[in-house]
């Protein structure tokens, strides 16, 4: 058994991401949200546009108001009124002011705005009661960002955020990779579908339906085959078609340890290289992960495969783990591909056998600014999804170590929400 940071380096090491110009796409900013730019994203308009106010209040010269003070206040005549989205009509000469708001134009010769509250107007004059600093409450245009340089670097994902500067930017059209293509088989002769009615010895193939959602929230692009069951032949065709249609496979469930070699023995003879056989990890051990290289050097890159466990709770572990990670870098994210941990408090003992680097679920809580962790009520059996779905992370207790007391620090794998208390 590998240990699962050996196993999770041996993984990412296989992965290689998209390629920028063979898988790389152009899309409409309005449905880009989520995908992975796949060349620099350039403006050409600076940020500000223009130089503009930060304040309500009067545009002037300097020069004019340095001096003001209550004692001695400045009157200065109001030439112009500029609202936002307006273009200035007046020059400032000395002596002269131009009524201003926010995000509106500075108008030409004025250098800095006195805000509102530090003033007094009467008719189309303007008191200046306090002298602001050189050039105070105005963005200068290009402050923020310069026309032709990047805006955003390949690899970023595309979120309301970036969404929001490169609509402002008017990046309309945008170069990105396109989805990781992931098929998702089924193995087992007693699975059957949830319209099925159900006959003694068999079970629901919820696994397809959990990794299509997954794959989804990835950011993939999920390819459901099904189920197949535990025949030689009809094993190897179902693989051999999902070699052929995804970037990734991930079968879950219907092979016993008896029968590990039979299933390498497919797998090899379709061209896997064999990486991972099984991980020091509670749920999930039985994992198996295979990379098929392509037959030829000109043909599109390798192809991953994953065996993931049969025990619903076991495969889900395992995607968040392993297979979550891997499909974040092969869809050219530049960074952050492993799973997201948070430090939290353990409201109960939490313990393990030690042999194992152990996972186990429950539901985290933000109290105050701080997370703590309640491990689910009920069996914490990999098979049992009734407490399993109401959970939103998994406490990792290391292997070698054998409890986590109450009130002692966890560190927690988050994987939904935490709930608000």
């Amino acid at each position: 058994m590998l240990p699962v940071s050996q196993a999770e380096a041996t993984i990412l090491d296989l992965v290689k991401p998209l390629d920028k110009q063979r898988d790389a796409e152009f899309v409409s900013l309005l449905i880009a949200i989520e995908r992975i730019l796949a060349a620099p994203a350039i403006g050409h308009l600076d940020f500000p546009h223009w130089d503009n106010s930060a304040m309500d209040g009067y545009a002037v010269r300097y020069e004019d108001v340095q001096y003001a003070s209550s004692q001695q206040p400045v009157v200065l005549e109001i030439v112009d009124e500029i609202p936002a989205g307006r273009s200035p009509q007046q020059l400032i000469k000395a002596g002269q002011a131009a009524r201003i708001f926010t995000g509106a134009v500075m108008p030409e010769g004025a250098d800095t705005v006195v805000m509102q509250e530090q003033t007094q107007r009467e008719g189309d004059r303007v008191t200046i009661l306090t002298a602001p600093q050189p050039q105070a409450f105005v963005r200068h245009q290009a402050s923020y960002y310069q026309a032709g340089k990047t805006l955003l670097a390949p690899g970023t994902m595309l979120r309301a955020a970036q969404i929001a500067v490169l609509a402002a930017a008017q990046c309309n059209q945008l170069k990105v990779y396109r989805r990781p293509r992931v098929a998702i088989i089924s193995t087992g002769d007693e699975l059957v579908h949830p319209e099925t009615p159900l006959e003694i010895g068999q079970l629901v193939d919820s696994n397809q339906y959990a990794l299509t959602a997954l794959v989804t929230q990835t950011g993939a692009e999920p390819i459901p085959m099904g189920i197949v069951p535990d025949r030689p032949l009809v094993l190897q065709k179902a693989f051999s078609k999902a070699i052929a249609t995804a970037d990734v496979v991930l079968s879950s469930g219907g092979v016993s340890v008896g029968d590990y070699d039979y299933v390498e023995e497919i797998l090899t003879a379709l061209g896997a290289e064999m990486h991972v056989r099984s991980v020091a990890m509670k749920p999930g051990k039985p994992l198996t992960v295979a990379k098929f290289s392509p037959a030829h050097a000109t043909e599109r890159k390798l192809v991953l495969y994953f065996g993931l466990p049969g025990n619903p709770v076991s495969a889900l572990v395992c995607f968040w783990r392993f297979v979550q990670p891997a499909l974040r870098k092969l869809s050219g994210l530049a960074d952050n591909w492993g799973p997201a941990y948070v430090k939290a408090r353990s409201r109960q003992d939490l313990s393990s056998d030690g042999k194992r680097e152990t996972y186990i679920w429950g539901q985290l809580h933000l109290i105050d600014g701080y997370f703590e962790f309640q491990p689910a009520s009920g069996s914490l059996n990999s098979g049992n999804l009734i407490n399993f779905a109401q959970a939103n992370g998994l406490a990792m207790i290391p292997m070698g170590q054998t409890a986590v007391a109450s009130g002692d620090e966890v560190r927690v794998l988050q994987f939904g929400f935490p709930i608000m208390s």
